[in-house]
């Protein structure tokens, strides 16, 4: 056991061992006897990417403690972090179904190698274990939290399907997508990690909108990385967006900002799906940097939003954190 203060360098030396441990809660609670359910089993496992919301929950679970190591010991923590990562991991098989997406994590996908129905159902057993797994917690209002959280995460999934190849789409409403099929997620790991430490109120609030900050400003990296990332870094198809008609921030910028005398040329490529013309003229008119700026004063705003409720041995820890979302290229 490492004795406290610990440090940055020390903290993350020691973090991958804490999320090994979140792994195999994990593993042993979605495990099966039957083999064609343990075959994509382990063919999901490397879904896994950078664990950011284990990661997140772990991290709040400490921060909520005042800075205590060993918080991230506590069993209820690490299975909480197993449940999150178990609801994330759904999310991304199902929308892969959603996308029609060929890859993932640099692997194929699950639709792609079983198909759509094999792929739904995975998803669902996921989900499923996930709430078996909650309740063994012992503290019903992580459920009725979770059970919230999900059910606005399917929200915005629906919304934003309804709004497929809707040019009028506007910045407000894409945030409120944005905000419930990936923020909420990312703010509950804030919220109940900090919760399940024995956080009071206004902390917990500070570490959810911590994660929420820190969710929307994924999304829109994700949205820049479908549209100019490189494929074998970020382990996906890319270019779904575009194919499946959704509207990502650097079009609607684009088309609000865009010429009037030009307009009606980006929207015949786009219902097109003439994806190399729109990403030339999404660089050139600078509305790709413009969304990554977008981000990035999400990011700022994460960071204020728990900077007195960080301890100070882990203030760092916490801006890392929230930059390498701004960062990442996967």
């Amino acid at each position: 056991m490492i004795d406290l203060p610990v440090t940055n360098t020390q903290l993350m030396a020691a973090l991958p061992s804490h999320l090994a441990e979140v792994e195999k809660i994990f593993e042993a609670q979605i495990a099966s006897d039957l083999p064609p359910v343990a075959d994509l089993l382990e063919h999901v496992a490397g879904y896994r990417g950078k664990m950011l919301r284990p990661t997140l929950t772990l991290l709040s679970g400490m921060a909520a403690s005042g800075g205590d190591y060993t918080a991230m010991e506590s069993t209820s923590l690490r299975q909480l972090a197993a449940v999150i990562e178990m609801i994330h991991m759904a999310t991304l098989v199902h929308d892969d179904v959603l996308d029609e997406a060929d890859e993932r994590r640099g692997t194929v996908s699950v639709n792609h190698l079983r198909g759509n129905e094999m792929a739904v159902m995975l998803g669902d057993y996921l989900i499923s274990n996930a709430f078996h797994l909650c309740s063994k917690i012992g503290d019903p209002s992580l459920n009725e939290s979770l059970g919230e959280t999900t059910g606005t995460l399917c929200e915005g999934e629906l919304v934003q399907l309804h709004h497929r190849d809707d040019l009028g789409l506007d910045l407000p409403t894409y945030l409120e997508i944005v905000r419930r099929k990936t923020a909420v997620l990312v703010g509950a790991c804030g919220e109940l990690g900090a919760r399940v430490c024995g956080g009071d109120e206004k902390t917990c609030a500070a570490f959810r909108i911590y994660g929420e900050k820190l969710g929307i400003a994924f999304q829109v990296r994700d949205d820049v990385l479908d549209l100019e990332g490189d494929q074998e870094l970020v382990g996906k198809t890319l270019g779904r967006d575009l194919v499946t008609g959704k509207l990502t921030l650097p079009l609607i910028l684009l088309l609000e900002e865009i010429e009037a005398d030009r307009f009606d040329a980006l929207v015949e490529k786009v219902q097109a799906r003439d994806a190399d013309w729109v990403l030339a003229r999404l660089r050139e008119s600078g509305s790709i940097a413009k969304a990554v700026e977008f981000a990035s004063q999400y990011i700022d705003e994460a960071k204020t939003a728990v900077a007195g409720r960080v301890p100070d041995s882990m203030k760092d820890v916490f801006n890392e954190l929230a930059d390498s979302v701004l960062l990442r290229q996967r």
